[in-house]
């Protein structure tokens, strides 16, 4: 009995390493996509199990599942290892100058949480030039009253379907556009901020909605909405940002896609995974709140922030213009350009 579940339990995570290799958007098996370290941990400890097997086990299936795991293991350590202080930045780390940078915060309130004076206290704490909330209803526009006069440039849609978004900056906003890139009923946001020193960026703020049973069976919609946020942030010649809650994690197939499409770099890499959800439950986290940044900037701090209730982390980073570009961005050959152009069209036709 000991053997079948061990079995079963190898067979199910080599399974679930490799199943997201399939290109389909089906969400069960795109939610496989998610938890990569646990998989790894899991494996290791699967090889120990199979080691201790090989005292009484007489036959070679030992050193097969062994072998299996050994390859699972190593090709999920291809995947974290970039999202960790060993591997290679895409971004270098700069001085930060209050002229020719940003500071930002963003956060998944979730919509029902009612602990309003905590994110207030995160905001004061960490005294962000922009902040961005999602899951946020007039509930949340109401208890974050407190900041605005801090913030006199805002933009707000309160929404009761969990995808409201607040938008404050003590920053000079030159251009503003809301759009429903993919669904009517999900907002995003798209501005033109001046900086202190008179340079003009874009943020392209983003809450796509997540593959998740009874919600939206497939990643359709969420992957055309990242893909073309990132053609548009492509095609812009100002320096640009792309932040929020994207329901996916930094390692995807999809947020590859979209680094190579749009050319732009994510802080993460080569500083660690910077978990952002799940909050209340430490064994399964990943990083599904992002800050991408264009090849303009450097990258002064990111850090996950404390918890304000919800149940993903906010996460703060201060970016920085800079002179020169060191940024080691991704470019997307052309099969790729094909298949993020595939993916758009999809999402647009499902909608």
């Amino acid at each position: 009995m000991g053997l079948f579940i061990l079995r079963l339990f190898t067979a199910f995570f080599i399974l679930a390493t490799f199943f997201p290799l399939v290109k389909l958007d089906f969400w069960w098996i795109r939610v496989f996509d998610y938890p990569r370290l646990q998989k790894f941990v899991f494996t290791l400890i699967l090889i120990v199990c199979w080691t201790f097997t090989l005292t009484v086990e007489s036959t070679p299936e030992p050193f097969y599942w062994i072998f299996a795991l050994t390859v699972t293991s190593a090709y999920l350590l291809s995947k974290v290892w970039p999202f960790t202080p060993l591997g290679k930045k895409m971004i270098e780390t700069v001085p930060y100058s209050e002229e020719a940078g940003i500071n930002i915060l963003v956060g998944n309130v979730y919509q029902y949480n009612k602990e309003y004076s905590k994110a207030v206290s995160l905001v004061s704490d960490v005294n962000p030039d922009l902040i961005f909330f999602v899951e946020t209803d007039k509930a949340w526009e109401k208890g974050l009253s407190e900041i605005e006069k801090n913030y006199p440039a805002q933009v707000k849609i309160p929404l009761d379907n969990t995808y409201g978004l607040l938008l404050y900056t003590r920053m000079e906003i030159v251009r503003q556009e809301i759009n429903y890139l993919i669904d009517e009923e999900i907002p995003s946001l798209e501005l033109d901020i001046k900086l202190r020193n008179g340079e003009i960026i874009t943020i392209y703020a983003i809450h796509p909605t997540p593959p998740v049973p009874g919600e939206n069976e497939k990643s359709t919609e969420r992957d055309a909405e990242i893909l073309m946020v990132g053609k548009k942030s492509k095609e812009n010649p100002k320096p640009s940002l792309v932040i929020g809650d994207l329901n996916d994690v930094a390692w995807s197939y999809t947020t590859e896609l979209f680094l190579k499409n749009s050319e732009m770099a994510d802080p993460r890499r080569g500083r660690g995974l910077f978990n952002t959800f799940h909050a209340k439950v430490p064994l399964f986290r990943w990083p599904l709140d992002h800050i991408f940044l264009s090849k303009h900037f450097g990258l002064a701090s990111l850090k996950v922030q404390k918890g304000i209730g919800s149940d993903h982390f906010p996460i703060s980073l201060k970016a920085v213009l800079t002179p020169s570009n060191d940024t080691e961005t991704m470019k997307a050959n052309g099969s790729e350009k094909e298949e993020a152009r595939e993916k758009i069209s999809r999402g647009l036709e499902e909608d």
